[in-house]
C-alpha cells in the first residue's frame, strides 16, 4: 500500500478536527444520556438491574444492529449514517450508565480520566509516527476476535480471574487499535487525494469511540475488581 502522497499539513488536520468533533459529539451525547440516568432515572436502572435485565440486552443487541448498519452506510457516503452514530451514541450511553451504576464514582472518574489520558497519547503517536501501524492493527482485530470469544465463554465460567486478564489484555488491544485508527485518518486522506467523503469522516469517527469507549470499559472492569 502505497501511502507516499504528500498533502498540505493544514487539510490533513482539518480532516482531523472534523473526524474529532464527531468523536466530541457521539461522547458528549453518551455522556449527557449516562448522567440523566444516573440522576434522575435511577429508578429505572433500578428496575433494570433487579428485575428487567432483558432490557439491557436488547438494548446490546440494538447497539450491535446500529454499528454495522451505521458503518455500511458511512462506507457508501451515506448521509443516514451522521444519524444513526449519534442514535447509537445515546442509546450507549444508557447501557453505561447501567454499568457506571455498579461501581463507585471515584472508580468510574478513575476509569474514564486514565482512559482519556492513554487515548490521547496513543492518538497523538499513531498520527506522528511514520512506521505502517497495519500490521499492529491487524494483529489488534485478530487478538480482538479472540477477547469477544473468551467473553463469550466467561458468561459461563464466571473467572473473576479470567474476567481480569481479558480485560488487561483489552486494554492492549484497544490502545493499539487507536492508534492504528488515528493513521488510518492519513491514510484515507491521501488514498482519496485530500477529497474524503462525509462517509469517510463518519466511519473513522465510529472507530474511534467504539475504541475510547471500549478501552474506559475494560480499565473500569479492572480498577472496579472490588466494588
Amino acid at each position: 500500500m502505497n501511502h507516499t502522497i504528500i498533502h498540505d499539513k493544514t487539510d490533513v488536520n482539518t480532516f482531523y478536527a472534523k473526524i474529532y468533533s464527531l468523536v466530541g459529539i457521539g461522547l458528549g451525547i453518551s455522556a449527557f444520556v449516562s448522567a440523566l440516568m444516573l440522576t434522575l432515572f435511577q429508578d429505572v436502572i433500578i428496575s433494570v438491574l433487579t428485575g428487567s435485565i432483558w432490557i439491557f440486552y436488547a438494548a446490546g443487541a440494538a447497539e450491535l444492529i446500529l454499528v454495522l448498519v451505521a458503518s455500511g452506510m458511512a462506507l457508501r457516503n451515506s448521509s443516514a449514517a451522521l444519524p444513526i452514530f449519534l442514535l447509537y451514541s445515546g442509546l450507549n450511553g444508557f447501557t453505561l450508565s447501567i454499568i457506571m451504576a455498579l461501581y463507585t464514582q471515584s472508580t468510574v472518574l478513575s476509569a474514564f480520566v486514565t482512559a482519556t489520558i492513554m487515548f490521547f497519547i496513543m492518538a497523538f503517536i499513531g498520527k506522528v509516527t511514520k512506521k505502517d501501524l497495519s500490521g499492529i492493527g491487524k494483529a489488534c482485530m485478530a487478538a480482538l476476535i479472540g477477547l469477544i470469544a473468551a467473553g463469550l465463554v466467561n458468561i459461563f465460567l464466571q473467572s473473576s480471574m479470567m474476567d481480569f486478564i481479558t480485560s488487561i489484555i483489552g486494554v492492549v488491544v484497544f490502545s493499539g487499535l487507536i492508534a492504528w485508527d488515528n493513521q488510518k485518518i492519513r491514510y484515507v486522506y491521501e488514498q482519496t487525494n485530500g477529497n474524503p467523503g462525509n462517509g469517510w469522516a463518519v466511519s473513522l469517527a465510529l472507530s474511534l469511540y467504539l475504541d475510547f469507549i471500549n478501552l474506559f470499559l475494560n480499565l473500569l472492569r479492572i480498577f472496579g475488581r472490588r466494588d
